[in-house]
């Protein structure tokens, strides 16, 4: 029961959230090009509870939080309400939607969207602000060579760091599985240039794919599809150091970049640990790289004792980076850019059948995403509220009709023929808009259904 509460809890938070933002989007145009707002719902069906500003626009909440609107006054809403006249001033009648210049109209129509990404954008900033960055890389641990297929001389070994696909450069781990997604259902050949210990020159190695990720169960883990078992290890990039630790009195700093330990060369900051625990109270010299040049320092370890009592040697050190405000809004923006053109082609490959169409989600699947990360933490559900927004954001401009993207669709018709369509044919287009919607729910509604048994 609990567990239910918390669903529907965070389900209904996560939609207000992300329904006001995309609404306020049309809203603040609106506002800002002087057309008139009559009713800024959030939620649907009957009104609950309702203030008017001094705009005379009106702020609902609905009694149905799936959803929300806003009503802006237009010339055919007039003519079907003529009695509608009487609670507007001349002003507003004559600023209608409808009377404003095709640009106006226009930005009205994509500041929803735009909203949505400026949120996304936002919330990213905000985590990555909060949180260091973990400075990891993914290293190869083993590789199943019935399944890989190079033809290539040269192939994928243990221990290499996958560094681009097809050129793009690989900057987090998480990338890889993004990168290779845009691939499903290719056949021929995708280049995955590598990192390998003892080799300065990045190695390009082509991998032969017939059908790639045919499958949900193959999309899950791309990397695994193709035979690479990863391993996802850390930077030797000092994050933080214990005051008046080891490593802090014999002189090292934050974001020195450990490269030797004694006589054993630093690639991670598990080979660190790895030899520091041996060396309990010993002294030994300590190579860092700090803007560009080799410091060396001694090192001595100190002494802690492990869960089964042994004493172990520690320096006070932990690992990754903390981010500036500059960094982590650069990032956010990245981020957010990377996930939409990631949605998009996603997209695209369920309309084509190259991914398969189970992968979409209704509002049950959300709510239960939106309940196992509200129990992960409150990351954990901001990160999800982003990726959502994405998506909210990039669905809407989708050239269907009565989605945000349909209507500027409709305006750049306009703007071509000169004149807008009939009111017979934006109905039909309208009420075909209004099914392919309904149908897509009612699709992912039985996906999220299909997913319990």
């Amino acid at each position: 029961m609990t567990t239910t509460i918390i669903y529907i809890g965070s389900f209904i938070a996560l939609l207000g959230v992300l329904v006001t933002i995309h609404e306020y989007g049309h809203f603040i145009f609106a506002r800002i090009f002087n057309v008139h707002v009559q009713r800024f719902s959030i939620g649907m069906g009957p009104v609950v509870y309702k203030r008017v500003d001094k705009h005379g626009s009106e702020f609902a909440l609905s009694a149905f939080p799936l959803g929300g609107y806003v009503s802006m006054i237009t010339n055919k809403l007039i003519e079907l309400e003529p009695d509608i006249k009487e609670q507007l001033t001349s002003e507003q009648i004559k600023n209608t939607f409808d009377s404003k210049p095709k640009w106006q109209r226009a930005l009205i129509m994509f500041a929803g969207p735009l909203a949505n990404f400026l949120l996304s954008i936002f919330i990213f900033s905000l985590i990555f602000l909060n949180t260091p960055d973990p400075q990891t890389t993914a290293v190869i641990k083993s590789v199943d060579s019935s399944v890989l297929m190079s033809s290539s001389s040269e192939s994928i070994l243990s221990g290499d760091q996958i560094y681009a696909i097809n050129s793009v450069v690989i900057s987090e781990p998480k990338d890889i599985s993004l990168e290779l997604l845009s691939y499903a259902g290719y056949s021929g050949i995708i280049n995955i240039s590598i990192k390998r210990q003892g080799i300065e020159d990045i190695v390009d190695i082509d991998v032969v794919v017939n059908d790639f990720l045919p499958s949900a169960e193959s999309q899950s883990n791309p990397a695994a599809y193709l035979g690479l078992e990863l391993d996802y290890k850390m930077k030797p990039i000092i994050g933080s150091l214990v005051p008046s630790g080891p490593a802090e009195i014999s002189g090292i700093k934050e974001g020195d970049l450990v490269s030797k330990i004694g006589n054993t060369n630093i690639s991670y900051a598990s080979d660190i640990r790895n030899v520091v625990s041996k060396m309990p109270n010993e002294t030994i010299l300590v190579d860092v790289m700090r803007d560009g040049n080799l410091i060396q320092f001694p090192l001595k370890i100190g002494s802690s004792q492990n869960l089964d009592g042994e004493e172990v040697g520690v320096i006070g050190v932990a690992f990754g980076t903390n981010r500036s405000f500059f960094e982590s809004l650069s990032k956010g923006t990245y981020e957010t850019y990377n996930l939409s053109i990631k949605t998009l082609q996603f997209i695209g490959k369920m309309l084509t059948g190259n991914m398969g169409t189970e992968n979409l989600s209704g509002p049950i699947g959300i709510a239960q995403m939106a309940g196992n990360t509200a129990q992960a933490g409150f990351i954990p559900f901001m990160y999800l509220m982003a990726l959502l927004s994405i998506s909210l954001g990039v669905l809407n401009l989708l050239p269907i009709p009565v989605l945000d993207g349909g209507q500027l669709t409709l305006l750049g018709i306009e703007a071509i023929r000169g004149k807008p369509l009939s009111e017979k044919t934006e109905n039909v287009i309208y009420t075909g808009g209004a099914l392919i919607v309904g149908a897509l729910m009612i699709f992912a509604i039985f996906n999220d259904i299909a997913r319990f048994f």
